[in-house]
């Protein structure tokens, strides 16, 4: 296994491991209950750089006993191994793991339809007080480049993942990306919303006629604005100033993220958002002049 982490290692990239807080994991392999301490000195000597930790065939004692002795192995080791902890969301796991893991599971199990998608968003947004540098909130992985959304759902999709500064996780094979699979999950400017230095989760401001508007701060004083379109027809979603901290009528600059495109100064933005659609906004707060 420290062979394959080498060559994992050698091509820039971080080596994952799954295991469980139980005595068998989801699919019936060996888990970790009880054996923390060798399973912990094992994966740090193989070179392990981030454990996604289970909840399935555990003894029925609550994730708050069975998680910690994991933390405290990994701990142990001296080796920095992202703790991914995946309860899925039963005892609401960001009241009480920020001492725990760096990320925990908000929700249950995603799906492969945008529903499910927007639900497991939706639960994440309730937790939003309690993410910071260290410990985040995980909605679960994404359902991009595997056929399950539209376009326009799958840059939603990574949108409210990106604002929401959650772990951006693909379920997909990255040797066989199409190209709107690449441009989605590689688009440096959304990215770097999500992984912002200040790590402040951006949560939902208003929500009208299933229109939303998202916002979140940004280190240099910027703000990401993401405005949602979830009704079956195009709708018109009008940026409130004031819900994203601004003074009404303050002059901003606007660049469109997806687009690559600075939209320039402005003091009103309104636009028409196609179906399941979303607009995903860097703006720059001006003085007024």
């Amino acid at each position: 296994m420290k062979a394959l982490a080498d060559y994992v290692h050698s091509k820039g990239l971080k080596f994952g491991l799954y295991s469980d807080a139980g005595y068998k994991t989801c699919k019936g392999r060996p888990g970790s209950l009880g054996y923390e301490t060798i399973d912990a000195n094992t994966y740090a000597s193989w070179g392990v750089d981030y454990l996604k930790y289970d909840n399935c065939n555990n003894d029925g004692s609550s994730p708050r006993v069975r998680y910690p002795p994991m933390t405290a192995a990994l701990n142990q080791t001296g080796r920095p191994i992202l703790f991914s902890m995946c309860e899925w969301g039963h005892e609401d796991p960001a009241t009480w793991s920020v001492d725990v893991g760096n990320s925990w599971r908000t929700t249950g199990d995603i799906r492969a339809n945008f529903s499910r998608v927007l639900e497991n968003i939706d639960n994440n947004n309730l937790w939003a007080d309690y993410a910071g540098p260290g410990g985040w909130n995980d909605p679960d992985m994404f359902e991009i480049g595997v056929n399950a959304l539209t376009p326009d759902q799958e840059y939603t999709h990574f949108s409210l993942w990106a604002i929401s500064k959650a772990p951006l996780l693909l379920a997909l094979d990255v040797r066989n990306m199409s190209a709107h699979t690449r441009d989605v999950v590689m688009n440096k400017e959304v990215i770097a919303i999500n992984q912002d230095s200040l790590g402040v989760q951006g949560r939902k401001r208003t929500s009208l006629n299933k229109t939303e508007i998202w916002s979140g701060p940004l280190a240099n004083g910027d703000i990401a604005v993401l405005l949602v379109n979830r009704n079956e027809i195009p709708a018109v979603v009008t940026l409130d100033w004031a819900a994203v901290g601004l003074q009404v009528g303050q002059p901003i600059w606007v660049r469109d993220l997806w687009k690559h495109v600075d939209l320039g100064l402005m003091a009103a933005y309104a636009p028409t958002i196609a179906p399941f659609a979303s607009i995903f906004l860097r703006v720059s707060p001006k003085p007024v002049q």
